[in-house]
């Protein structure tokens, strides 16, 4: 098995029989999935998704796959294939259409809709083509298969590309559901098809990879969705992901048998089950769904809401309601249901909107308490299925954090993949297929893109960290007003603080320490402002350090009179 290695150069020049398989993100992490497939001078892009930002970062909206190693190649890019419609596969689309507006956009109706009607909002119009399962097209040297896959969002597939080096089947998000709401089955006679031919490389979805068994069916939710909402007394709130068609089209089922009305809140939910009931992927009877300005004259046991923010995020509809900046205002007796799973990072924030919510009277139902919410991906018993049937000569786990990608390996080599024939690798690791073997070839810079308001790619880590400092150290200022010519102190110290001491009088210890320092480095000769600056930074660091144990982020300024 091999294993990506800090100190990995630069690849070499791909050889002409090759075929190389680089990922600008979702190897380490679950989310901001890319991966860029090259061939013959060609280059083919599966996935372009974002990934949503920890307590880590603060003040950060989106963070973005690393697009500067093909930002020279935007030419050689002949399509872009999107295996479904969740954030973390298209959420980046229109910041890669910024660099190359005309790149052609490859998925099934859905999936289109959705990148469409997020286009629309950038003022975007993309050149799609629309395919669905068994279809093949031919995109320069690549030819692209399409195979239906089971996942928490319909119409998501899977892509076989066959080159002259090879056969890559990159599965997408993925599950084995038998008894799925729509009747759309992982296509395992394709899979088997494919593998009887040759797949030399299985790019596979590693986000189960450590959970045993199955996962559960989808239709295991109904049930405990009608219990409930039998037990409600007031009005429930439903968040889950906008793009989850599946568990929105379940909760407007419940909210007709037991008499409740359903209304969509937040631009993402409302947009995007627009459409899929546009195109008939959610069916709901007339007048079941209402404006949610109508829901205030209805009475409240007649009411369901649905909802985003089923992860926490701080502007989303439902930490709103917990912190009660929200037009809909949570109160005692009434339900709230998370319908999703926790994604990894998350747990803080999902834990403190539940708190919040419990504080203002809500019953929180969530994923630890009742059934509300399966996964959308397949469990280790179904990806060793996946590996008998398919039998691939070379597998690369995708999708989801380093424990995901190795406990998934280590599946494929429980299947009799040899463990040589196994790659882990992370974002920017290149890995070439040649003469059917794969193997590490090197590694490209690649790094994560933070969205911060308008601003995309200018937050850099070190302001991260001046953010995080600035959150959990506080903030000092220190203004001197010193003799030119003599270097004494003539005004000041003034201190300001904040997040760190309320009771300014903390500082009067310090001043005289603040005119000595300065002093002795005017007398040793130090004149220049900047210099006697960091005086004052390491005197007052030291004095806070010793004090009370805190490092706050500390700016003086040094005047000359």
């Amino acid at each position: 098995m091999s294993h990506p290695h800090p100190e990995l150069s630069a690849p070499p020049p791909l050889a002409a029989n090759g075929l190389r398989v680089v990922a600008l993100g979702g190897l380490g992490e679950v989310g901001r999935n890319m991966a860029v497939l090259e061939h013959r001078g060609r280059l083919l892009v599966v996935d372009c998704g974002v990934l949503f930002p920890e307590d880590h970062q603060p003040g950060v909206d989106l963070i973005l796959p690393d697009f500067s190693p093909i930002a020279d190649r935007l030419d050689d890019i002949v399509a872009v294939v999107l295996t479904h419609g969740h954030e973390d596969h298209i959420g980046a689309i229109p910041y890669l259409l910024r660099l190359r507006p005309d790149l052609p956009l490859v998925g099934s109706q859905l999936t289109l809709a959705f990148v469409e009607a997020k286009l629309k909002e950038h003022r975007v119009t993309p050149f799609t083509l629309a395919v669905r399962e068994g279809r093949v097209e031919r995109f320069g040297p690549f030819e692209c298969e399409f195979v239906a896959v089971n996942h928490s969002i319909p119409d998501a597939l899977a892509v076989a590309v066959r080159t002259a080096a090879g056969t890559v089947l990159h599965t997408g998000d993925f599950k084995m559901d038998q008894l799925p709401l729509d009747g759309r089955l992982t296509d395992l006679r394709a899979f088997a098809r494919l593998g009887e031919a040759g797949v030399d490389l299985l790019m596979i979805d590693s986000t189960n990879a450590e959970v045993p068994g199955f996962t559960t069916s989808e239709r295991e939710i109904a049930p405990v969705l009608d219990r409930v909402f039998a037990q409600a007394r007031r009005r429930i709130i439903v968040a889950s992901f906008a793009s989850h068609v599946h568990r929105v089209q379940q909760v407007c089922d419940a909210a007709r048998d037991h008499g409740r009305t359903v209304a969509l809140v937040g631009r993402s939910m409302v947009r995007n089950m627009g459409v899929a009931r546009d195109l008939g992927y959610l069916t709901v009877p007339e007048g079941l769904i209402v404006d949610v300005r109508d829901v205030e004259d209805l009475p409240d046991d007649r009411v369901v809401l649905m909802c985003t923010g089923s992860q926490g995020e701080p502007m989303a509809a439902l930490s709103r309601m917990a912190n009660r900046d929200h037009r809909v205002s949570v109160g005692p007796d009434d339900t709230v249901v998370l319908a999703s799973s926790l994604i990894p990072g998350n747990e803080n924030a999902v834990y403190r909107v539940i708190n919040g919510l419990t504080r203002l009277g809500a019953r929180v139902v969530h994923q630890g308490n009742a059934r509300v919410h399966v996964s959308g991906h397949a469990s280790a018993g179904e990806l060793l299925y996946a590996y008998n049937i398919i039998r691939p000569r070379n597998v690369l786990p995708v999708h989801g954090e380093v424990r995901h990608l190795v406990a998934n390996a280590e599946l494929a080599v429980r299947t009799g993949v040899p463990r040589e024939r196994v790659v882990i690798a992370e974002d920017g690791v290149v890995v070439d297929l040649v003469d059917g073997i794969a193997r590490v070839a090197g590694a490209l810079a690649c790094g994560y893109v933070y969205v911060d308001g308008a601003s995309v790619g200018e937050i850099t880590e070190a302001d991260l960290k001046d953010r995080r400092i600035l959150g959990e150290e506080g903030f000092i200022s220190i203004v001197v007003v010193v003799d030119s010519g003599t270097g004494k102190v003539v005004a000041g110290p003034e201190i300001h603080a904040r997040g760190f001491a309320e009771d300014l009088a903390a500082f009067d210890e310090v001043k005289p320490r603040i005119a000595d320092a300065l002093a002795e480095a005017a007398g040793g000769g130090v004149g220049d402002t900047y210099q006697l600056q960091q005086v004052v930074r390491r005197v007052v660091g030291r004095w806070v350090n010793e004090s009370y144990r805190r490092r706050p982020m500390i700016i003086p300024l040094v005047v000359e009179a």
